[in-house]
């Protein structure tokens, strides 16, 4: 009996001694995976650090780096560069996004040339010039944006005219014949019922500056003269007054087109091997002719600073010079309505055709 005894001690002793171990080993694997069901899981971030490689390190496609680049710039005296004299004293003090270059010249003979051999990589010109370039150049050059309106306006030394209607049956003397201004009052008159060849009598000078002595000799007279000049002239013929402003004329014909005198153009080659660039650039554009538009008196300063006008005539002009900035879609629809009324007119006063939508540079 006694052994029995001893013997069932023992067993008894071993079966807990197992059972002991087993507790021990299950609770030393308690703490494994989450899946596990433990209560206490591992923290969550170390752990997914441990299951996938960080976001830092995965590579991914990113934004090519912006780099400034050199641009050449080509402006003329007058309102078509007058919109860009932020950029121009931003770029003078080294805070530009890019590294312009700017020349200012008399007239659009001179820019031609340039733009042409590649001596200037962008240019503000005239509308129609930047057609003509297009088409006579196989389309070497791009639409960018327009930076003025309509500058054209009818003065009067008297008070006889009240809406442009009251044009017929009178004398106007003009500037500009053979190219844009004839175009546009030519077709504004015809608009409004009134016939270029026979109810009016069109009297054109070479410069502006004739029509001012005229008017200094005359008890009363009408002209079709464009700004800066017209500010110029008030200040020398006492009592002329603007009698019309030919851009609303223009608008008022919802045509869906519009008045415009200048655009700006880019090289074909330069925009499509630099487009982060000239998107810099019309950005900076845009933002320096809301800078000329809401700082007229310290914009004049820059404008003569730049040597584009005296900045008295610049801060009296300013107001009527329709500086403005459009691109993309609207700047297309405008353009084209415009060429559209030069081309129905004379085909070579933009280079023979109807540029296609190639011509239009849209981001």
């Amino acid at each position: 009996m006694k052994r029995n005894n001893i013997f069932r001690t023992f067993v008894s002793v071993l079966l807990v001694t197992v059972l002991f171990t087993l507790f021990i080993t299950g609770c030393g694997t308690s703490n494994t995976p989450v899946a596990s069901g433990s209560q206490n899981p591992p923290d969550a971030t170390s752990s997914a650090t441990a299951e996938k490689p960080s976001e830092s390190s995965t590579p991914e496609a990113s934004a090519p780096v912006y780099e400034p680049i050199d641009i050449n710039i080509g402006g003329m005296t007058g309102p078509t560069s007058m919109g860009m004299i932020k950029i121009m004293e931003d770029a003078e003090a080294g805070n530009a996004k890019n590294n312009y270059n700017f020349t200012i010249v008399g007239s659009a003979d001179e820019i031609t040339p340039k733009l042409i051999k590649g001596e200037l990589d962008i240019a503000a010109v005239p509308a129609n010039l930047a057609s003509v370039l297009y088409n006579n150049t196989e389309k070497k050059v791009k639409l960018l944006a327009v930076n003025t309106l309509g500058v054209l306006y009818i003065v009067e030394k008297g008070n006889e005219i009240g809406e442009f209607s009251d044009l017929k049956g009178k004398t106007i003397y003009a500037t500009g014949k053979g190219s844009t201004p004839e175009y546009t009052l030519r077709y504004l008159l015809s608009q409004n019922g009134i016939d270029p060849d026979k109810d009016i009598d069109i009297q054109w000078k070479s410069e502006p500056n004739e029509v001012v002595a005229l008017f200094k000799n005359s008890e009363s007279g009408i002209a079709m003269l464009p700004q800066p000049y017209v500010t110029i002239a008030q200040t020398q013929v006492e009592g002329l007054r603007i009698a019309a402003n030919l851009t609303e004329v223009w608008e008022g014909l919802n045509n869906g087109s519009a008045l415009i005198t200048g655009v700006v153009v880019v090289r074909s080659d330069f925009a499509e091997q630099h487009p982060q660039q000239i998107a810099a650039f019309l950005e900076e554009y845009r933002k320096s002719v809301e800078f000329v538009n809401a700082n007229i008196p310290e914009a004049a300063q820059l404008i003569e600073k730049f040597n584009i006008f005296k900045a008295a005539v610049a801060q009296k002009a300013l107001p009527y010079c329709n500086i403005t900035f459009m691109e993309g879609e609207e700047m297309k629809d405008k353009v084209k309505g415009y060429l559209n009324v030069l081309f129905e007119q004379n085909p070579k006063s933009i280079g023979g055709k109807l540029p296609d939508d190639e011509f239009y540079y849209i981001k």
